[in-house]
């Protein structure tokens, strides 16, 4: 190997003691042949050629061979009329490219983590479907999407086509698109066909591989030189560039034919099977933490180095700026350390595991981000994770939905939304906490709000596909669409203003639907690719599905004909807004938690109720949390929230600080129904001024901002400015007044010592 260039294709035969070398053998021969597999459970046969592990590219998947897979099979279990050992598989078998390139992938952005939120996008889905091509036009109506760029058809789909989208994420106001599995993967999903299994990516067959599939160059070298095209643009807009990676199994072929002595390996357990797989006492592959077969073993050396090795080759060689390890506590497990077969001892995690301390060193040594996935079957870890990892903080994820549906879990809400203290103190900040409330697994922001219960057996375009999670914490709103679009705005607003790390699923900004199915794992269809004409359209879920398809299912019309002008999408306006207010103020974004009071130098989240002297208490699904910037260089707000079905009066009798400055505050988001024509947001110039109270309509949020205190009191203006002398929006349309129009009667009041108020616990008077 040590001459071969660009290019070059290779594998490798690999005998053992089960099989020693000798010269009669040839292949497809049995000479030599002592048994399927050695003394230590290790399954190697010179027949079947196995691609390097640490390959730069693979030339193709076994599920890409069709029916010729089953060549693939080892041991005794017949194929076409003999044992599968006796199959040489040179002629089908995936192997690995020799890839010489020097493409650069620009600069790492190294935002500071407080800093960043996150786009959590498919490949594939991201710029798939037909109306990506018309992406420009569509948007062409909606402030602040200028620069978006339409995708050309041959790039639909691919890593080229995603490059396409980077003006759109600097506009919706993100800074990092995590991708869904980019590893070679087995699939049996190609381009715009529809497979049968795999579409997200979840089995990985070559650690150091881009997937093929993604590329609209195919060559030899095509894949891993478009990928890092596509990590420079994303670079050039300073978005980074995390991957969703999987180390803890492959999508290697397990024992088949129920036969211990049989398996479809194709590259690590025909290399060494007891090394990177955990197995049963009798050699088996085992599924128990992942649901899936092929469970990695981190007691191994040779393993925990394939993580590490590759996570160098995405960041140093492929530009990649951070990762999220799906199922990570297998990463934390000794399967040596126990008995092969004793679950109990097996399911321990070890949060001083050496792979876990390693990675998270060779993070701060390289300067990428690496977040852990903090749950699998055998356990929920979340916080338990060494200091160095950030994690998907799904207790956040389960509290926000319950609270923003009514459900009073109040101190739950107060704690996860101040950062989750409890959990993440031990670790290096709030940041650490990824904050999120949909994920590509479960429903869709807007189904989130729109079903009861999830709907996978659907027919085609939405479904069917199996699994999907029964406890989703969702509510229908009562059929409601407007007030499943205030709810919408509830769940982003609150993601983007809670401390900590926000990440949404691409598409929720528009109002992406699935029609109910929670876990469309499999579908590689029209329906489930991102509908960019609904990001353009004041009725998103009433167009088609497909224009070129019009008998298909359509899109249920959870959203409903929307208060805005054709072609504009109010729930994109407010997604926009609330991200870039977060991006612009300091407050929104620090590493640190405050104390429990109004006033001093950090950051502060102190809650109330109804009243500055009403502590919040237990229950309680009216909640007022004065944001306090203290000296970090950013504005005060209030979050006033009202998770019942009337109206709420809130007294905001003057905040007073030591300095003994007040406040000027202005309504900036009002979440209810009635403020959609506005957008349910405004800048804060163009604000309504606000003193003394504000009423807040029925499952609705609003948000008051206030400059630094002491500074002047800017020069009044027009809302959106005039028309022929009428206040007109920023569509040009009459201005429609709130509830909460008049300057209403300041009140001045000290604030109430805030130990007591967090004493008394939540807030909320329903």
């Amino acid at each position: 190997m040590t001459n071969a260039r660009h290019g070059t294709l290779y594998g490798f035969r690999v005998w053992g003691e089960n099989w020693p070398y000798t010269p009669e053998w040839t292949p497809g021969s049995t000479a030599g042949f002592v048994s399927d597999r050695d003394a230590d459970l290790n399954h190697f046969n010179p027949n079947k050629v196995l691609f390097d592990p640490y390959a730069r590219e693979v030339t193709h998947t076994p599920l890409s061979l069709g029916p010729d897979s089953e060549l693939l099979g080892s041991g005794p279990v017949e194929c076409r009329g003999k044992p599968g050992r006796a199959w040489d598989t040179a002629s089908v078998a995936p192997k690995g490219v020799v890839i010489e390139d020097s493409t650069p992938y620009g600069d790492h952005p190294q935002h500071p983590e407080e800093n960043n939120s996150i786009y959590e996008a498919h490949v594939k889905n991201l710029t798939m479907h037909p109306n990506s091509v018309r992406l420009a036009d569509l948007l062409a109506g909606v402030p602040g999407f200028e620069e978006v760029e339409n995708v050309p058809d041959a790039l639909r789909g691919t890593y080229a086509g995603a490059a396409l989208m980077a003006p759109y994420l600097k506009a919706l106001g993100v800074s990092v698109i995590e991708l869904l599995p980019v590893h070679e993967t087995d699939s049996d999903q190609r381009g715009d066909q529809a497979g049968t299994t795999n579409h997200w990516g979840y089995q990985t067959l070559a650690f150091f591989a881009p997937n093929r599939d993604y590329s609209s160059d195919q060559s030899l070298g095509g894949p891993t030189r478009e990928f890092k095209e596509m990590v420079r643009a994303f670079h050039a807009a300073d978005i980074e560039v995390f991957l969703d990676v999987v180390y803890n199994h492959s999508a290697e072929g397990g024992n088949w034919g129920g036969d211990l002595d049989a398996a479809g390996f194709t590259t690590l357990g025909g290399f060494a099977t007891t090394e990177y797989y955990a197995l049963t006492a009798g050699g088996g592959l085992i599924d128990g933490a992942t649901g899936t077969s092929n469970q990695m073993n981190f007691s191994s050396r040779i393993t925990s180095r394939l993580v590490l090795d590759s996570l160098r080759h995405w960041h140093d060689t492929m530009g990649v700026d951070g990762f999220r390890f799906d199922l990570a506590p297998v990463l934390g497990r000794r399967p040596n350390a126990a008995e092969a077969e004793d679950w109990e001892a097996q399911r321990r995690f070890f949060s001083n595991h050496p792979l876990l301390d390693a990675v998270a060193k060779l993070a701060e040594e390289k300067t990428f981000e690496v977040i852990a996935e903090a749950w699998d079957l055998w356990g929920y870890e979340v916080g338990n994770f060494p200091s160095g990892w950030g994690e998907w903080n799904g207790r956040f994820r389960d509290a926000m939905r319950a609270y923003l549906k009514g459900d009073g879990n109040t101190d739950d809400f107060m704690s996860f939304f101040n950062g989750d203290y409890l959990h993440f103190n031990d670790n290096a900040g709030p940041q650490k906490s990824i904050n999120f409330v949909t994920a590509h697994d479960g429903f869709t922001m807007f189904d989130l709000v729109s079903y009861n219960a999830k709907n996978n057996d659907q027919p085609y375009p939405f479904g069917p596909s199996d699994g999907g999670s029964d406890n989703n914490l969702s509510w229908d709103s009562g059929g409601d669409q407007a007030l499943r679009r205030t709810r919408w705005r509830n769940l982003w607003l609150i993601t983007f203003l809670a401390r900590g790390v926000p990440m949404i699923v691409s598409g929720d900004e528009y109002g992406r639907t699935q029609n109910g199915n929670n876990n469309p794992w499999s579908l590689n269809t029209v329906g489930i690719w991102n509908n960019w004409a609904q990001a353009g359209s004041n009725t998103p879920t009433r167009l088609p599905v497909d224009p070129a398809q019009p008998a298909l299912p359509g899109y249920h019309d959870v959203v409903g004909q929307t208060a805005t002008p054709e072609g504009i999408n109010p729930l994109l306006v407010f997604a926009r807004y609330v991200a870039r207010l977060r991006a612009a103020q300091p407050t929104l974004r620090q590493r640190s938690w405050g104390d429990l009071s109004l006033g001093g130098d950090d950051v502060s989240y102190v809650y109330f109720g109804t009243d500055l002297d009403d502590p919040p208490r237990p229950g309680d699904r009216q909640l007022a949390v004065a944001i306090d910037a203290g000296n970090c260089g950013g504005d005060d707000f209030w979050v006033l929230i009202n998770m019942y079905d009337q109206p709420a009066t809130f007294d905001l009798g003057e905040w007073v600080e030591a300095s003994g400055s007040k406040h000027d505050w202005h309504r900036i988001v009002d979440t209810h129904s009635w403020a959609e024509p506005e957008g349910n947001c405004w800048d804060l110039a163009d604000a309504l001024h606000v003193t003394g109270e504000y009423t807040v309509e029925p499952w609705s949020i609003v948000v008051l901002q206030a400059s630094r205190p002491g500074l002047p009191e800017p020069e009044p203006r027009s809302l959106w400015g005039r028309l022929g002398g009428l206040q007109v929006n920023r569509w040009g349309e009459l201005y429609r007044r709130g509830r909460a129009d008049a300057r209403l009667k300041r009140k001045e009041r000290k604030k109430p010592k805030a130990t007591k108020a967090e004493q008394a616990g939540p807030d909320g008077s329903a």
